[in-house]
């Protein structure tokens, strides 16, 4: 009969509880790297452009049938999601250089930019702050009334244009919002997903070798500790030569 001798059981299980923490790192490595390459745009049938961590719609197609917009009907439009903001130099280079991949010539973008009277100054619709600005004169609109300001962006110029939120049409709406919540937040660089790759497969290889190793070590005490061996007639043998003994004991005289 084969047993697994204690010895050998407690060495399975130290091995075992020296690796788990290894495999739980990769595990947790793995996981990270499906949240930052799962970013995603919204699937809801329109054409949503990634940049960032944010995701952008072009108006046109079936929605462009009118080709010119008022605020609130450009709002409209992006219902649901956010009116076209800028925070950055970048983000304004990229809907300039997004533009003619939709649009031919000319075009005077909506953005969700309004006066606010409360602060008297000027917010993005989703009332966050105003940190980045890009007037066609370099300062604040200040040729309107004040409640009657909003803000287009010239395709031409690059540069912002205060406009009348109630009287002026423009021919340009971009919708936009952020990446899926239960997605990652940011657009990952090259390098990070090629870095978050590597030491994936840098630990799962350190781990194969660590526990190859382990095995090499210990693969003559495994052999001799893992096994007992019981000879089948030990327990006879014992016996019969008993039985010898007594025979000579009757045998004399």
């Amino acid at each position: 009969m084969i047993f697994m001798s204690p010895l050998t059981v407690m060495e399975s299980q130290k091995k075992k509880h020296h690796l788990r923490p290894m495999f739980v790192f990769v595990f947790l490595l793995g996981t990270q790297l499906h949240l930052v390459l799962a970013g995603d745009c919204p699937a809801d049938g329109r054409t949503w452009v990634p940049f960032g961590d944010r995701c952008y719609h072009f108006v046109h197609g079936d929605e462009d049938k009118v080709k010119i917009y008022s605020f609130e009907s450009a709002k409209n439009l992006c219902q649901g999601f956010e009116l076209l903001t800028i925070q950055s130099k970048e983000e304004n280079d990229f809907v300039i250089n997004y533009c003619p991949e939709v649009w031919k010539g000319l075009v005077n973008v909506w953005l969700g930019m309004y006066y606010d009277t409360s602060s008297e100054d000027m917010k993005w619709l989703g009332d966050s702050p105003v940190q980045f600005t890009n007037w066609e004169d370099s300062s604040s609109p200040s040729d309107l009334v004040p409640m009657d300001t909003c803000v287009a962006l010239n395709s031409r110029t690059t540069k912002w244009e205060s406009v009348s939120c109630l009287d002026d049409l423009e021919n340009g709406v971009i919708c936009e919002t952020s990446q899926k919540a239960e997605e990652a937040k940011s657009k990952p660089s090259p390098l990070l997903s090629a870095l978050v790759i590597l030491s994936v497969v840098a630990i799962v290889g350190v781990s194969a070798v660590i526990w190859f190793l382990h095995q090499k070590h210990n693969l003559g005490s495994t052999i001799i500790t893992a096994f007992e061996y019981h000879p089948p007639f030990r327990v006879l043998e014992t016996d019969q030569s008993c039985l010898v003994e007594a025979e000579e004991t009757d045998s004399v005289p």
